[in-house]
């Protein structure tokens, strides 16, 4: 039994130790996509005069939300060893009925929301029940569901082929940003908010008797993220507009709060709850997790309901950023897309290993590639290459870190 400790133990050389050995053995988190999102940043900054830009930069994150939501969903189906294929196609469907219920029916819009969640729950547990009870695998099934729905939002779209909305709460969501004060004020709420967590969580585990992260090491990590979004809200608040006496175009967009209110509810499910632990043992090992008393079906089942809610949601943010609902609504790249995001991100297409950040860095990274070509004038066709590309690069770099784990 080997009993050495380390001599650099409760120091950041310590601390950088380990984490130097984590990524060796193979659990590499966040780091691939992080190094890629900042590569590609440096590379369009250089060849393109306007990436940079607040206007640019702000676009992005409108861009990259409908993508990062139906990611975030796809996260939990993912860590369990499952795919998805009818994720975008479900987005399209809930949002076709958001916007008939709004726009035919004239719903409130928080009701004919949250009537599009329930539609594509209920998507969700048809599917999961097939996947789970019957035992057919989810690529067959989701492919199936992937052209059911959109025939049924070729139907729900009706002989017209697009279906206009104009509430103007459901389009503000990403057309309309905070004021440059309430940019600040909630910068400010949600940093402070963040600190405190951080701080308690430590404190809890120490109390505890656990081992719990250094705090040098966090105040690090915290110090640079906050400095991060400082950057970013500063450079929000900047006028963004081409005729700023006409319009003014500041502050951040509403889209940011609601991205960021879901990547806090989903990170606390999968980290602070029964179930979320759940989520990683049967994308671990199913059978182990049976055994221990885990309802192995209900898990597989409600992961597929929760990624079919997150696109409806999606389907409200694609409603708000175009002003209507199509056909092709959540189709053509929409789904790769959004599998790339959370495997790009740092999410294992192989099971029981991943995290809700993982959608939003990995959509941010499909976003500036998209953007970022986009800008440079190459067509469509080479945006996928390289998309695919990246997709392939960072799956692989998850089969050989998931080699190294098991042979380490």
């Amino acid at each position: 039994m080997n009993t050495e400790v380390n001599p650099n133990s409760g120091t950041l050389k310590g601390a950088w130790d380990d984490y130097i050995s984590r990524v060796k053995s193979g659990d590499m988190g966040a780091l691939p996509g992080v190094l890629g999102l900042v590569a590609l940043c440096i590379v369009f900054g250089v060849m393109s005069d306007v990436f940079l830009t607040p206007g640019n930069f702000a676009n992005l994150l409108t861009q990259a939300a409908s993508v990062t939501v139906i990611a975030m969903g796809l996260v939990f189906v993912l860590l369990l060893g499952e795919i998805d294929l009818s994720a975008g196609y479900a987005s399209g469907v809930c949002g076709a009925v958001l916007v008939i219920l709004i726009t035919n029916h004239g719903y409130p819009w928080w009701i004919a929301l949250a009537v599009s969640i329930v539609v594509g729950a209920i998507l969700g547990y048809t599917i999961g029940t097939l996947v789970s009870r019957l035992g057919i695998p989810s690529f067959v099934v989701t492919l199936a569901a992937f052209l059911m729905f959109q025939g049924l939002l070729l139907l729900l779209a009706g002989e017209g082929g697009t279906i206009r909305i104009e509430d103007p709460t459901i389009l503000a969501v990403q057309n309309n940003n905070l004021s440059p004060l309430l940019s600040w004020a909630f910068f400010v709420a949600v940093s402070a908010i963040y600190v405190l967590i951080g701080l308690a969580r430590i404190n809890s585990r120490r109390k505890a008797g656990l081992k719990s992260e250094l705090k040098k090491l966090w105040a690090i990590k915290t110090i640079s993220l906050l400095t991060i979004g400082v950057g970013a809200v500063w450079a929000l608040n900047l006028e963004r507009s081409n005729n700023p006496d006409l319009v003014s175009l500041k502050g951040t967009p509403y889209v940011v709060p609601v991205i960021l209110a879901l990547l806090v509810g989903g990170t606390f499910v999968l980290s602070r709850t029964a179930y979320g632990r759940h989520i990683y043992a049967v994308g671990g090992n199913a059978e182990a997790a049976r055994r221990a008393g885990i309802n192995v079906k209900n898990i597989r089942t409600s992961a597929f309901v929760i990624c079919s809610a997150f696109a409806a949601i999606a389907g409200m943010l694609f409603a708000s950023r175009q002003n209507s609902i199509s056909p092709t609504t959540g189709g053509s790249s929409t789904l790769l897309y959004a599998v790339g995001a959370a495997v790009i991100g740092g999410t294992s297409l192989f099971g029981g290993k991943g995290k809700m950040r993982d959608a939003v860095l990995g959509g941010l990274v499909v976003a500036v590639i998209d953007n970022g070509m986009g800008l440079l004038g190459y067509a469509a066709g080479i945006k996928f290459i390289v998309t695919g590309a990246v997709l392939l690069i960072s799956a692989g770099v998850d089969a050989i870190s998931r080699r190294g784990a098991t042979t380490s």
